[in-house]
């Protein structure tokens, strides 16, 4: 964040109390003493942390800059700001939270957002398989009748292990809604949930079986349900946000682990 009096309480109250409840320790630069340059210092802390948390408000280039330094280094970041208005494009489909003026509303949002990140970090650890879940193309097809839903969903699997590959026996996706999931024009199998909180799950087909140290695989579904019906009483209009969470389990040599992701995706309908 910006070096500047007035984010003192949105870090003090709601970014450090938030990290201390969760059992996370949150830094800042000017917390801490050090000799070397202070570009070195932040380089060095972002590729220490485990997590980056950045306030975008206000659209600060060194912010903006340190960010795109945690992301080339494949760091989970939250991002925060007053107006979503001050998140790039290229950056909205990430993770972030906007707390307005509310630092209340701030600390409790990031509160269940660190819970999810200390979460991800313990499963990267243990899987040795880093996940990233990303919602792409969005459509809306109306009728005078209903709005459907389509969202390609883009999954990319990254190979941490140190010692040995990593076989990758199956992947399911889990979701809160029953949606017709497609990957290469085929249906994916469906049944009901096993977790609580999601009512189905879907078998993904894996493009590899193994994952060594440094490879990456990468695997693309779409989702298509009806989402508002004349029939159902709703009714039908030019735009829709979805958001919720799903769930993607991978079951490995190293064992079987869950990756919980935050969705929330904008659909609109552009005539041509």
């Amino acid at each position: 964040m910006p070096f500047d009096p007035k984010f003192k309480d949105i870090y003090e109250i709601g970014i450090k109390e938030a990290a201390n409840q969760v059992g996370i320790v949150a830094n800042r630069l000017d917390e801490q003493l050090f000799t070397e340059g202070m570009m070195d210092r932040i380089y060095r802390q972002i590729e220490a942390a485990d997590i980056i948390i950045a306030d975008m408000s206000g659209q600060n280039p060194n912010v903006f800059y340190e960010v795109g330094y945690a992301h080339a280094k494949d760091k989970l970041c939250l991002l925060l700001t007053k107006d979503t208005k001050d998140i790039p494009f290229d950056l909205k489909h990430r993770k972030h939270i906007e707390y307005k003026d509310s630092i209340t509303f701030l600390r409790q949002e990031l509160v269940k957002n660190l819970e999810w990140a200390k979460k991800e970090i313990e499963t990267l650890r243990e899987s040795q398989i880093r996940v990233e879940l990303k919602t792409r193309d969005a459509g809306l097809e109306i009728t005078k009748r209903t709005a459907t839903a389509t969202v390609e969903f883009q999954l990319d699997l990254f190979g941490n292990s140190n010692n040995k590959s990593i076989e990758i026996s199956s992947i399911y996706f889990y979701a809160g809604n029953r949606w017709n999931v497609k990957q290469v024009g085929r249906d994916c199998p469906e049944i009901e949930s096993d977790i609580d909180g999601y009512t189905h799950r879907y078998f993904l087909d894996c493009p590899v079986t193994r994952l060594h140290k440094g490879s990456w695989a990468q695997l693309k579904f779409w989702a298509t349900r009806v989402v508002a019906s004349k029939y159902l009483g709703d009714e039908i209009l030019d735009a829709y946000t979805l958001t919720g969470r799903v769930l993607l389990k991978l079951i490995t040599s190293n064992g079987i682990f869950d990756y919980e992701f935050p969705i929330k995706v904008r659909l609109e309908n552009i005539p041509f």
